[in-house]
């Protein structure tokens, strides 16, 4: 965090990774978006780490990523950054493309983590009605803390409060409901994984924490419309989230204080029994593990629950095939259908449920050139019989250095920004990448890595 006219208690804060709360700082600039790499260094196998890359886009269970505000006529976002192409220190960074100028400035440093590597940490973006910018900071496990940081002015990123540094706040899920302030999801690191969930009417007073789920561990994905939210998660047997499984869905629409399944069934929270009135899909007796990676409501208000299966948590051809599969509530039950499958379970993308009917995926579906690691290259399909058959319309990117990473949508999408990812080698530290491409998906675009000015139109590349 850059500040100006640093008193001896700020420098303090600042040298620590954050100004103290309450305190209003201009931050620093970057002279261009470079993401974090990272590699989990939890094993080694013929095929690599069990993931690693350009994680600037990463988690899918970072959510929203980007959000578009035709207020302003920009799509927001953030990510994680570092201070170098050779350096591993993770810099939690906001942005905006501006829409009328077809520009982007040079990004802004919200919160320095000090020291941290590790993208787990990399932050979420909520928008209120006012247009301030709400960035949440991750802390992985019980380790690290988070952060909630306002923006000064609406619409703008040159200056930001810290309003909060919360002791445990994973993968941090910030969703703003008009006229009834935030419903935050997010994780703890309680007996595993588990998730919880509160509220707060306007980001600095903060209700009581509500467990969700917590029957192993989980791993959630949310999405908002209107006052409805939905979330779609998982359960870790015994813990482990090498044996991530089953399928499960949850709504609201009273901000959290009553939660049903999709057939309208009122459940008793904390959800803690496997078997339960949530689970879509028992993937368990099937044998498969289960990734998430979106969920979206179709034109009727019914949930899509997007996720990669396979048959197993190591890298390399003998876990697959990692299937694409969409799970649909028809209204009397879930119907679940295949788009495609891909190398690795750490592939991520986004699903578009568009007006008119069609249905879209944006992923890194085919093999990059590092195959059996994570991501590839990026392709886009469609589907106009909500999921049961998908084409490959489009192959974006081709003949690509590294491979490319978790394709992220932002909220209520403007077609000229309509996915935003990152890249990286992927099984050896490199330079990373930031990349948005349009809904036609007929030009890709990668953000300047290096800034001569203080704005820079995007460079096409594909």
């Amino acid at each position: 965090m850059g500040i100006r006219r640093l008193t001896p208690l700020l420098l303090l804060a600042v040298l620590a990774g954050a100004a103290p709360a309450g305190e209003v700082v201009t931050c620093d600039r970057a002279d261009g978006y470079r993401g974090i790499w990272f590699t989990l260094g939890q094993f080694q196998t013929d095929y690599g780490d069990k993931y690693s890359g350009g994680l600037g886009t990463y988690t899918a269970k970072h959510v929203p990523l980007a959000v578009y505000a035709p207020e302003a006529e920009k799509t927001f976002f953030v990510y994680g950054g570092t201070t170098a192409p050779d350096e591993r220190h993770l810099l939690a960074m906001v942005s905006y493309y501006d829409h009328r100028r077809g520009i982007v400035p040079r990004p802004v440093i919200v919160h320095d983590k000090g020291g941290v590597n590790d993208p787990h940490d990399n932050p979420s973006l909520a928008i209120d009605e006012a247009g301030h910018l709400w960035v949440f900071v991750s802390g992985r496990g019980n380790r690290r803390p988070g952060f909630i940081y306002r923006s000064a002015g609406p619409h703008a990123i040159d200056r930001f409060e810290r309003v909060r540094e919360e002791a445990r706040m994973a993968y941090p899920q910030p969703w703003w409901i008009a006229g009834r302030g935030f419903l935050f999801c997010f994780t703890k690191y309680t007996k595993g994984r588990e998730l919880y969930v509160r509220t707060s009417p306007d980001g600095r007073a903060w209700g009581d924490t509500h467990k969700l789920a917590g029957f192993g561990g989980h791993y959630q994905v949310t999405c908002r419309e209107g006052v409805r939210l939905a979330t779609a998660f998982n359960w870790h047997p015994k813990g482990n989230v090498d044996r991530r499984t089953n399928l499960y869905y949850l709504e609201t629409s009273d901000v959290g204080r009553t939660w049903r399944t999709a057939a309208g069934e009122a459940v008793r929270l904390p959800l803690d029994a496997v078997e339960n009135p949530a689970r879509v899909r028992d993937f368990h007796r099937e044998g498969r593990n289960v990734y998430l990676k979106d969920i979206r409501f179709d034109s009727r208000g019914r949930p899509v629950i997007l996720v990669v299966t396979s048959g197993g948590h190591k890298p390399g051809p003998e876990a697959g095939p990692r299937r694409w599969t969409v799970a649909h509530w028809t209204g009397e039950a879930w119907a679940c259908h295949d788009v495609t499958t891909s190398d690795h379970n750490y592939d991520m993308g986004s699903l578009y449920v568009e007006p008119g009917g069609t249905w879209r995926l944006i992923a890194p579906t085919e093999t990059g050139p590092q195959p059996y690691n994570t991501g590839g290259e990026v392709a886009m399909w469609t589907s106009t019989d909500q999921g049961a058959t998908w084409r490959k319309v489009r192959q974006l990117t081709r003949a690509s250095q590294f491979n490319h990473t978790y394709v992220r949508r932002p909220v209520d999408a403007h077609p000229d920004v309509y996915a935003l990812w990152a890249d990286g080698h992927g099984r050896e530290m490199s330079p990373s990448r930031l990349y948005v491409t349009n809904r036609a998906g007929d030009h890709v675009w990668r953000l300047p890595t290096r800034m001569t000015g203080e704005v820079a139109e995007p460079e096409v590349v594909w």
